[in-house]
């Protein structure tokens, strides 16, 4: 109730404080921006929505039928789960292993447990497990130790151990964590989709998380599982998914212990040309979903079935720093594994899947579009844009979180806010991870790997690292800075008018000396010949030196179209000094010649005039004569003098 209250806060202030010029015409770089942009990143989001509803609704009660129908009379033939745990809580893994021991009995199939534990402590729990079940007689119980390097080695070990036992292609081998528990029913239901199709190669379920912590990191971890299940159920359309999860994923028994599946497993690396060759430390859900997918095993996911995960963050009373720790790392293994899953092409796994690979590298830079361009033109054009963006935000933020509350059946307002959080900052993450990919750490094993030892390499790295990514922040931002108005590009003025400074500075004193200095007159020229007919020229603050070459000037360029010059009113104003030459050509609203000495102030109200080949009204600046040349003026305006001639 309390984030309600503050979010219809929160909008009324934005409505009420948003000024009307913000869709103005002025205004199209900032709605080209959250606009065509949104609506381009939004639309594969629809689409991605849309395809998981009619999964949802349409294809999988199907399949679900059919599942049902053969598990009411076939089973496999036998079960291998590989479950790993580190360091796990007794009372955790206790819980982990009473429901599979429990699942396992009441399935009845021949079953193999093969716990990778890392503790003496884990072995008196799984006997009392054991003896609280009274030691089925369809359950073995194996155990190892794990090694302390990471879950691959102890994953390979006990695939090997598998695949001594020669398993039948109606077998099926679990890999999941530790800290994970399965719901009453989950072999059940998951297992006869293996048998209703033999090209399916592995399948996955839904997520819920037990989380130990606030109500922010509860709501931060539903989120992100009911992201998930749109996802998942989207590509499950194309009978491929995007990972493999290793807190639950179900796959046969004989593709599990192919030596080639074990020993990408063990021995995952990528050959880099920036970081040479180096092993993956985590994301073995990554490599075993690139093995199955290169070989063009179909994947499924099971929406209906639940497990669920012990979740806390690394550090629980720091939110931020857990986060984007997990989410580093979690974008990492994302990272190092599908650029070769692209390189595969579409055959193996279909163009829409393909296509999503390649958004996730895509959508990393496309989604800093938004509150970089914001960020711009608040600063640079007219603060009143900020207002506009985060109206924006709450709007579509609030559209996304309504589709995933329907289909996740639960919703809360902290979504909103936490579902930009997730975005932006893991924009932010993916495109400083791109760089610097190798680098990795497990945070609850203590572990890192993938840089050089040699610290002088190390060093190396990571500064090609930050030049690089700096690189292509600031590409990004020109692009923007230019595409948003913030920065325009030398024009015909500009240029013409540098050409004249160069040529300037070139001139020899004696060249120069012969000469009046030209002022400002040749790019105001410019300006004027280049506005719209009947346009307007605004003019800088300061001082401007307008010399008695502006006609010839003008008459080079052969067109005059400005019908007004305009002064600025910012730091004191414009103030234009003509020569005595082209004084004459100036007069007041009231017919007033500039005099020597004088000034013609000129308003809205009551504008100058300035008469070329058609009269130039001028407003918002002053006029006076310039200093060197007032005396001249001066003494030309005595009796005996000529009068000054344009």
């Amino acid at each position: 109730m309390t984030t309600f209250l503050l979010m219809t806060a929160l909008v009324i202030l934005l409505v009420t404080n948003l000024p009307p010029e913000v869709f103005s015409p002025a205004s199209q770089s900032f709605i080209l921006a959250i606009g065509v942009i949104g609506a381009w990143r939004y639309s594969w989001w629809f689409v991605q929505a849309i395809r998981s509803v009619w999964f949802n609704r349409r294809v999988f009660p199907r399949l679900r039928a059919q599942a049902d129908a053969v598990g009411a009379v076939e089973k496999p033939d036998a079960i291998y789960v590989l479950c790993t745990s580190f360091r796990i809580e007794p009372e955790v893994s206790f819980a982990v292993y009473d429901a599979l021991v429990r699942e396992a009995r009441d399935y009845g199939v021949p079953t193999v447990i093969f716990a990778a534990i890392s503790d003496r402590s884990d072995i008196d729990v799984l006997d009392h497990v054991m003896e609280e079940h009274g030691y089925p007689a369809n359950i073995e119980m194996s155990y190892m130790f794990q090694k302390g390097d990471g879950k691959r080695s102890a994953m390979a070990e006990v695939l090997r151990a598998i695949s001594r036992r020669m398993p039948s292609h109606r077998s099926l081998a679990v890999l999941m964590d530790g800290d994970v528990r399965i719901e009453e029913g989950t072999f059940a239901r998951t297992m006869p989709f293996f048998l209703n199709d033999d090209g399916l190669g592995a399948l996955t379920t839904n997520n819920s998380a037990i989380v130990d912590g606030d109500d922010l990191t509860k709501e931060w971890y539903d989120l992100r599982y009911a992201q998930r299940h749109l996802v998942m159920s989207s590509m499950s359309l194309s009978e491929r998914l995007l990972v493999l999860t290793g807190r639950y994923s179900l796959f046969r028994a004989e593709l599990a212990a192919d030596p080639g599946f074990i020993d990408l497993v063990a021995n995952d690396h990528i050959e880099h040309w920036r970081f040479g060759k180096f092993k993956f430390l985590s994301g073995d859900d990554k490599s075993t979903w690139y093995w199955l997918l290169k070989n063009g095993w179909r994947m499924l996911y099971v929406p209906d079935v639940y497990v669920s995960g012990f979740e806390e963050l690394p550090e629980r009373d720091r939110f931020f720093k857990s986060t984007v720790d997990l989410m580093r790392r979690w974008y990492g293994n994302m990272l190092r594994t599908s650029g070769r899953a692209i390189a595969l092409g579409p055959r193996p796994m279909g163009l829409f899947t393909w296509w999503s690979l390649i958004d996730q590298r895509l959508s990393m830079w496309t989604t800093m579009i938004g509150p970089t361009v914001a960020i711009m033109l608040t600063l640079f054009v007219r603060p009143s844009f900020i207002f506009a963006y985060l109206l924006w935000i709450l709007f579509t933020r609030s559209v996304a979180t309504s589709i995933l509350a329907m289909q996740r059946g639960r919703m809360s307002l902290l979504w909103v806010p936490l579902l930009y959080y997730n975005q932006i900052i893991g924009a932010a993450l993916k495109t400083y991870v791109s760089f610097r990919f190798n680098r990795q750490k497990w945070s609850r094993q203590g572990i890192s790997a993938g840089e050089p030892n040699d610290l002088r390499k190390a060093r190396r790295q990571r500064r090609m690292g930050h030049v690089m990514h700096g690189v292509y922040l600031g590409s990004l931002l020109m692009v923007l800075a230019v595409a948003t108005g913030v920065l325009l590009p030398p024009d015909r003025v500009s240029l013409s008018t540098m050409d004249e400074s160069f040529a300037n500075l070139r001139a020899t004193p004696a060249e120069g000396a012969a000469d009046e200095p030209r002022g400002d007159s040749y790019w105001i020229a410019r300006a004027m010949a280049d506005a719209p007919q009947g346009g307007e020229v605004r003019l800088p603050a300061g001082r401007l030196i307008l010399d008695r070459d502006l006609p010839e000037h003008l008459g080079a360029l052969g067109t005059l179209r400005a019908a007004r010059l305009e002064g600025s009113d910012e730091r004191g104003g414009t103030t234009l000094l003509v020569s005595a030459g082209l004084a004459p050509a100036v007069t007041g609203s009231d017919g007033a010649r500039l005099a020597p000495g004088g000034r013609l102030d000129c308003t809205s109200e009551a504008p100058c005039t300035l008469r070329l080949d058609h009269p130039v009204r001028l407003t918002d600046l002053t006029v006076a004569l310039r200093p060197e040349t007032a005396r001249t003026a001066a003494a030309d305006a005595k009796p005996g003098g000529d009068a000054p001639r344009l």
